[in-house]
């Protein structure tokens, strides 16, 4: 059944007198293309006279007809509304009263940074980026490696402040899981240090399955009080996708340059799978000291000796 019998059948339904009153010339009309292409937004707590002022205020002439139209419809949704030419005039009322909220998949992989992540909420949600940072600093517990990676599902029309609390209302069931992990009486350093290992595992690996054994490495150099020299942990910010070179090395001062700085870095350098996660909670038991990427394979080849490691960067 078209738009325009339905609305016809509805109104004989709601009243017999109207059987005779209603002329046929209303089906006509409400057949009628409305001629317009635009996209419309109808506002959150639209009621239908708010609607009636937003198609008017976009060039489309509501009549007495589509006012008692309205009538019989149930309250308004908002969202957006996308109008053709060629829609009739009983379809534009049908769906202004239920226009569709748009839901955006945005997507944080594990290893990207935070700064970058938000820069494509911004981008696709149309929001302030600088309002974005604030109420992430705000509201987050770890300025970087707090976020979960995964798609998220965000509905247009939220400002700042309650998409960030969105994506980190899921971001804290993590914390309460790693606090539940390591110790009963773990604080917000156990996490970020976890968190931090976790993010330098997550740069460095190839996959999952090497995990546990480049967590190994940076213990073990953690323990003999080395340098941890990863080239991961100067992909931080908006480095996440800078190579980086001898310059890089030689300029940054940062705590990420783990060139310079013994020890971790005061703040994770990207956000963390759970993979990494466990791997920082459990690495695996070995005196590996060195890792180079193997050209040939894709994945690492360890070494417990510097000479060892030499010879593996040669023939790489």
């Amino acid at each position: 059944m078209s738009r325009a019998r339905y609305f016809f059948h509805l109104l004989l339904s709601e009243a017999d007198t109207l059987l005779f009153f209603v002329p046929i010339a209303l089906l006509y009309y409400l057949a009628l293309p409305i001629g317009v292409e635009k996209k419309i937004a109808i506002p959150k707590g639209c009621g239908k006279e708010c609607v009636v002022q937003t198609l008017e205020k976009n060039g489309i002439a509501v009549g007495v007809a589509d006012r008692l139209i309205l009538r019989y419809l149930s309250s308004p949704h908002y969202g957006d509304l996308n109008l053709s030419p060629a829609l009739s005039r009983a379809d534009l009322l049908y769906r202004a009263m239920h226009a569709k909220i748009p839901i955006f998949r945005v997507t944080l992989i594990p290893g990207e940074t935070t700064p970058l992540f938000l820069d494509q909420v911004a981008k696709k949600l149309d929001v302030n980026r600088s309002k974005l940072s604030r109420f992430y600093r705000k509201h987050a517990a770890l300025s970087e490696g707090f976020l979960v990676p995964d798609t998220y599902l965000l509905p247009k029309g939220m400002d700042e402040e309650r998409l960030i609390l969105f994506l980190l209302k899921y971001s804290n069931k993590r914390l309460k899981r790693l606090s539940r992990t390591t110790a009963p009486d773990s604080n917000q350093s156990d996490y970020k240090r976890i968190l931090t290992i976790a993010s330098i595992i997550q740069k460095e690996a190839a996959d999952a399955a090497e995990m546990p054994l480049i967590a190994s490495v940076i213990y073990n150099r953690l323990k003999k009080g080395m340098r941890l020299q990863m080239d991961g942990t100067l992909n931080y910010g908006r480095y996440s996708h800078v190579k980086v070179t001898p310059q890089r090395i030689r300029d940054d001062n940062s705590s990420y340059n783990t060139y310079k700085h013994k020890g971790l870095p005061d703040l994770p350098v990207a956000t963390v799978s759970d993979a990494a996660i466990d791997a920082a909670l459990h690495p695996a038991k070995s005196n590996y000291l060195y890792f180079v990427r193997n050209r040939r394979t894709g994945k690492h080849d360890f070494s417990t000796t510097f000479k060892a490691h030499r010879r593996k960067i040669k023939r790489k």
